[in-house]
């Protein structure tokens, strides 16, 4: 679906669930939960949960249990996964987990899967200790065997040597999850086309290679019956406070992250603002341009600036929706427990819309 030069997009919301210093998991937990509620509100159109693995800085290592938990404080929005790493799980159990999640939240589900492993290698091999479960080559073959299992009719399972065993991911389903298929190159586009399932570019990550990824969705797409046409939309990092002077200022903490992560720095949880401006002679050449280059691909400052930057960017991409992740760091002063920042993005730029 298009969107008409200067037509505000429908926004949605992705989280990683961030933990800055001196707070807790479960104070972390509590604010994003917090700014889902809100999302829903201010009428988001979904709220998605990513997947990653042992980083001090980010909290959200299972989706299914965050969606439950924010489907249980909402009641419109859409909850879901950006993503579920497939590789990492047995294709069984995520159906499984979104069949119940759609039982818990019927027509509020989606389930967002994704190929790339979330951490580090340690703790990859520590994910993917279950045999076949694991093989990166067999991603094509999970997706078809989530989507039959969470199917009313279920799924089949032929023996080699004769004989079938049907497989159910719940049992007796009326509604099932939206299964979307996520990445940031040309084969995920390509696999979701061929599947005919509605896909999303990982913008956010670096914006390397959208132009060629839409296309080749655009171009191979198969319709099917739940997805006639190609379906769309893009990941865009933002940040809006009352003053385009706040908003760099909160922006300073990810910049830091992201050279740290660029740079192969020891990770930490997310530094407050004042510790970030404190500590901006510490990076090097190299460092700082990293900042600079991951802050030019950021959409920053008040609210109806960062409402026109989307307004375009969606124009642009030719999409009806855009997924924000809002990346407002804290000062020190903010409550553990809440998401100031992130949600005073959120409140502004839907104002501004």
């Amino acid at each position: 679906m298009s969107t008409a030069p200067g037509s505000a997009p429908a926004l949605s919301v992705l989280d990683l669930v961030p933990v800055r210093t001196g707070q807790t998991s479960a104070q972390a937990v509590t604010a994003s939960l917090g700014l889902a509620a809100r999302a829903d509100e201010l009428g988001f159109r979904r709220y998605w949960f990513a997947e990653h693995h042992n980083m001090p800085a980010v909290a959200s290592t299972t989706p299914p249990v965050l969606i439950a938990a924010a489907a249980a404080r909402t009641s419109r929005i859409r909850v879901g996964s950006g993503g579920v790493m497939l590789p990492n799980h047995s294709p069984l159990v995520v159906a499984e987990q979104f069949a119940a999640l759609e039982a818990l939240a019927p027509g509020r589900i989606d389930l967002g899967i994704g190929r790339a492993p979330g951490s580090d290698p340690v703790i990859t091999q520590l994910l993917r200790q279950s045999g076949t479960t694991s093989d990166v080559d067999r991603f094509p073959d999970h997706i078809s065997d989530i989507m039959g299992l969470v199917a009313a009719e279920g799924a089949t399972v032929r023996f080699t040597s004769g004989g079938t065993y049907d497989v159910h991911a719940t049992p007796s389903a009326t509604t099932v999850p939206e299964v979307w298929l996520l990445g940031s190159s040309d084969y995920s586009a390509q696999l979701a086309a061929s599947f005919g399932l509605p896909y999303v570019f990982a913008n956010h990550f670096s914006g390397e290679g959208l132009e060629r990824a839409l296309e080749l969705y655009r171009t191979q797409f198969r319709p099917t019956e739940a997805n006639p046409a190609p379906r769309t939309f893009l990941t865009v990092n933002v940040l809006a406070s009352p003053t385009a002077e706040e908003a760099e200022a909160r922006s300073l903490p990810y910049q830091r992250m992201m050279a740290r992560m660029r740079t192969n720095m020891p990770l930490a949880a997310n530094e407050t603002v004042e510790a970030a401006l404190e500590g901006a002679a510490d990076f090097d050449g190299l460092a700082q341009s990293i900042m600079a280059s991951a802050r030019s691909k950021w959409f920053v400052g008040t609210g109806s600036s960062v409402a026109g930057q989307l307004r375009d960017f969606a124009t642009r991409w030719d999409v009806d929706e855009v997924m924000v992740s809002p990346i407002a760091g804290a000062y020190e002063d903010e409550p553990m427990d809440a998401a100031t920042g992130r949600l005073q993005t959120l409140e502004l730029i839907a104002a501004a819309l």
